[in-house]
């Protein structure tokens, strides 16, 4: 019986997590540059970070 690659899993799954970590990071900079779009963390003009809240009027 063949005994297992450990090193050619391991790059595997590393390649898998660089990939992931790539097409995370152009979606993210796909909503930054939408005209009129919220980023992903829900802050807006009004200085909230929590979607749903208001700011306080003065």
């Amino acid at each position: 019986m063949a005994t297992p690659n450990y090193n050619y899993e391991k790059r595997q799954r590393e390649l898998a997590k660089k990939k992931k970590k790539e097409e995370k990071l152009k979606e993210r900079e796909a909503r930054k540059n939408q005209p009129g779009g919220t980023d992903a963390e829900g802050s807006s003009d009004d200085g909230t970070s929590e979607p749903g809240q208001t700011a306080p009027t003065p």
